[in-house]
């Protein structure tokens, strides 16, 4: 069988676009005929250039996967004597087959997950001009007003060298104080949404208490690296990558392009400290639920709680019916089973036994219970199902040996022509 040689115009200096490049690499091993030629990254000390489709006029491969982000290198794609699909957004109209992904899923999955930390003051920190901020931004909004929540919008200019620091973050730090606590802010990306967790430390907003921080991305970077570290929307990209090669490989083939953008939907929110919180209006409530919270990876009873907070078990259980809609006992399994899912997500496996003790599980068999109960799956089930990188699911060998290399694309809804 010839082999079939694809270029990679895009670099992976980005974690984004790594993870699209891991994407396309599994796709390519299945094939078994595949040769990758890939982008260098685009970092000035490296002493290298990224590949651009201008580059490629005479190249002679089969295809090529890129991010176009401007008229000039359309057209120069465009000039290709090869399928080409894009993986960028910024241009509405490119003439060019593209898969991304879905900006406005995106931004109702951010405003879904905080709306379940039952926060009714939402707001979105975005940037001015770029489109897939303004296409997030309106998806949150929306979602936002079905769900009653009041929602707050502060548009950042782009970064500038020539301000200092501190005229970078005025605007923002005079937005932070105009908003009502407790609320629940999505920051366009991962680096943004860290911006927004040092300036709400710096003006003594407690995070996750009275404000719950969102980004976007998953970049480990900067969400592992801050305190408390951030949760984030998941965006896909290693099935971006992945859907990107079906695409091309449909368009080598000779396949008609689809008629519109493949559009993938975000895997989940890598929950992490910045919204793990639930938002209660009865003070006796969120006295609770502190005290759970402080003391997560302890065994104790509902009885400690109420007698804690200084009220009766029965007073404790109407008003937590009243104000959460569930008994304490219901409530601090839920947060324990968070917090299963938070170390279940890590790269560092730990055993379950580990994980049912920082739980407060007296053991193993009690925690796989209650995990199976809560999530429908076991604990083991959920980790091979997981990749803290990007939400990427795993693919053990019962699903390869089930499915053949033309039967993948569809777990991902590909839809390669008619």
């Amino acid at each position: 069988m010839k082999a079939c040689e694809v270029a990679l115009a895009f670099p992976v200096s980005v974690p984004w676009m790594a993870h699209c490049v891991q994407g396309i690499t599994e796709y390519a091993r299945q094939q078994g005929t595949w040769r990758l030629t890939t982008s260098p990254p685009t970092l000035a000390g490296v002493e290298e250039q990224g590949l651009t489709p201008a580059m490629l006029g005479n190249w002679t491969g089969d295809g090529v996967i890129a991010v176009i982000n401007d008229p000039v290198a359309a057209r120069a794609a465009r000039r290709l004597s090869i399928p080409v699909v894009n993986l960028a957004g910024v241009l509405r109209k490119c003439c060019l087959p593209r898969v991304m992904v879905d900006q406005a899923a995106l931004g109702r999955m951010a405003a879904d997950h905080l709306l379940e930390c039952r926060l009714r003051r939402l707001a979105y920190c975005g940037l001015r001009g770029p489109w897939y901020s303004h296409v997030r931004q309106q998806a949150f909004v929306a979602r936002a007003a079905e769900a009653g929540a009041v929602c707050s919008v502060c548009e950042m200019p782009r970064l500038s060298v020539r301000r200092s620091w501190r005229q970078r973050t005025d605007l923002l730090r005079s937005w932070l104080r105009r908003l009502v606590t407790p609320v629940g802010i999505l920051a366009v990306h991962d680096y943004r949404a860290r911006i927004v967790l040092d300036e709400c430390k710096r003006l003594g907003m407690a995070v996750p208490e009275d404000v719950a921080i969102l980004g976007v991305d998953n970049d480990l970077t900067v969400c592992e690296t801050c305190e408390p570290t951030l949760s984030s929307v998941c965006r896909s990209s290693w099935a971006v990558g992945y859907r990107a090669a079906a695409l091309l490989d449909a368009l080598m083939a000779g396949k008609p392009p689809p008629d519109g953008d493949i559009l993938v939907p975000p895997s989940g929110i890598a929950v992490r400290k910045s919204t793990d919180t639930v938002t209660a209006e009865d003070p006796c409530v969120r006295e609770a639920i502190h005290f759970m919270q402080s003391r997560l990876g302890e065994a104790f009873r509902i009885e400690q709680v109420s007698d804690h907070i200084a009220v009766s078990r029965r007073l404790l259980e109407k008003r937590f019916r009243q104000d959460l809609d569930c008994s304490p006992h219901e409530f601090l399994q839920r947060m324990r089973i968070r917090q299963a899912r938070h170390l279940l997500d890590s790269p560092t496996k730990k055993k379950l036994s580990v994980v049912a003790a920082a739980c407060g599980f007296l053991d193993a068999r009690r925690f796989c219970l209650a995990f199976k109960r809560e999530m429908k799956m076991t604990p083991s089930e959920y980790r091979r199902q997981r990749c803290p990188s990007d939400g990427r699911s795993h693919w053990d060998a019962s699903t390869k040996r089930r499915l053949g290399n033309e039967d993948i694309p569809r777990l991902f809804g590909a839809e390669l022509g008619p």
